[in-house]
């Protein structure tokens, strides 16, 4: 009678390594060296439309979007008749912040994660006025047509309704 074949502890955990690697390294690619296209319709400017009732409003903010492939611009200029600040930083109840990044969607999600910047797109000096470091940003989004775009964000109340200033096509850069 033959004696059953019995695997090593130092085999066994061995092949029991072997199969982690493999699981892990199965899940992992590598970044592309290009960008992606993203969404074809958003390829463009949107500009927001004005509020209903934006005159009678503390503060309120207005979006102005850039769409390049997977990457996003987005300028927001900020009204308030609130000074909660430095008037070297609101310039009189108005100013505007930058952001930059890539952004993705699923179904009717749209997820915007960047950082903050200058209006040259260089990154922001955390010691300046207002908002710097991480951005994102969750929207319900809603195509009414092909040139307005309604942005409903998880952190505001008020929808944002952008209207196609400028559309652009997608071309791919090298990262």
């Amino acid at each position: 009678m033959q004696k059953p074949f019995r695997l090593s502890p130092f085999t066994f955990c061995l092949i029991a390594f072997g199969f982690l690697l493999l699981a892990f390294c199965s899940a992992c690619s590598f970044n592309p060296d290009k960008q992606t296209v993203g969404q074809v319709y958003l390829q463009g400017e949107w500009q927001q439309d004005s509020l209903p009732a934006q005159k009678q409003l503390l503060s309120y903010s207005s979006y102005h979007f850039k769409f390049t492939c997977d990457s996003f611009f987005v300028a927001i200029k900020s009204y308030s008749k609130i000074n909660t600040g430095a008037d070297s930083c609101m310039s009189s109840g108005h100013w505007t912040e930058y952001c930059r990044g890539t952004y993705e969607q699923r179904h009717d999600t749209l997820h915007m994660k960047g950082l903050f910047c200058n209006a040259d797109m260089s990154l922001k000096d955390d010691k300046g006025c207002f908002r710097s470091g991480d951005y994102e940003e969750y929207f319900k989004i809603t195509k009414k047509t092909d040139s307005l775009i309604q942005f409903a964000g998880i952190s505001s109340v008020i929808p944002i309704n952008a209207r196609l200033i400028k559309r652009t096509s997608c071309i791919p850069k090298p990262l």
